[in-house]
């Protein structure tokens, strides 16, 4: 992949991975549109990464979750001479409880927003970069699209989508000038997610790696060519031998652990 004074488009940019990846961008001497909700940390994020790196750094304060929100973000992009070579959807949500007690338009809304916005977003971009020959696409899955997570089965389950979605139009385009690329981490410090999926500190601590290191993961099998990549060789070796452990035994194995953190509304 080519960075220096080409443009990339980052979701959930305001804080953890997405952060890190714009600045790790932004290292690289690419032009940023960053889009999350927090209009405020954005600004905070593009001022200091303009100001290091003397490179264009744009935002756009928006709710991906928002059925039209991936459409009006690609308005808003053209409206401003804005075409990114590389596309980066980092944004997503988890909850961690059980999926009974958990409101149904919470759950819905996950779904718009770890899958729906992330394949509309992928949607409009790619036939644009398939047309140039060139471009790049990041999605961000995470270890548990490997197998099924007790109180976490929405979040797992979309995040199995994002895995295999990407690394399906990875054989669909590597051969037209285009790289698709998964990177499905586990916990991951310094990031809001835990917070946002109500897990206890335990948990969003177990055997998590720094944001910076899935970063640089991911864009090290952008430019190997890679479908997808598992950073971390704790985690890459859990999920690469999930399948060998019988799925009953797994499932009780695994609610057994969970249940311990899953949040109770």
């Amino acid at each position: 992949m080519q960075y220096r004074g080409r443009s990339a488009l980052v979701t959930g940019a305001s804080s953890g991975i997405g952060e890190a990846f714009a600045r790790a961008l932004a290292g690289r001497e690419m032009a940023l549109l960053l889009a999350a909700r927090s209009e405020e940390r954005l600004r905070t994020i593009a001022e200091d990464l303009a100001a290091r790196h003397g490179v264009r750094v744009e935002t756009v304060s928006i709710d991906l979750a928002e059925r039209d929100a991936p459409g009006r973000l690609l308005e808003i992009a053209d409206e401003r001479g804005f075409e990114p070579d590389l596309l980066v959807n980092n944004a997503g949500v988890g909850v961690l409880a059980p999926f009974a007690e958990v409101p149904l338009e919470r759950q819905l809304e996950m779904i718009r927003l770890n899958v729906e916005a992330l394949v509309a977003l992928t949607g409009l971009y790619l036939p644009r970069m398939l047309a140039r020959r060139a471009g790049g696409v990041i999605n961000v899955a995470s270890s548990a699209a490997f197998q099924p997570v007790p109180y976490l089965a929405v979040y797992a389950a979309s995040k199995a989508f994002v895995l295999s979605f990407s690394e399906g139009l990875w054989a669909e385009t590597h051969r037209h000038g285009v790289r698709v690329v998964a990177v499905a981490p586990g916990p991951v410090r310094d990031t809001r997610f835990g917070e946002r999926a109500e897990m206890r500190t335990a948990l969003a601590e177990l055997r998590s790696i720094p944001r910076e290191h899935v970063v640089a993961a991911a864009l090290d099998a952008l430019d190997r060519h890679r479908p997808s990549v598992v950073p971390g060789l704790t985690t890459s070796f859990a999920a690469r031998t999930a399948g060998l452990i019988p799925r009953r035994l797994q499932l009780l194995a695994t609610e057994r652990l969970f249940r311990r953190y899953a949040h109770r509304p």
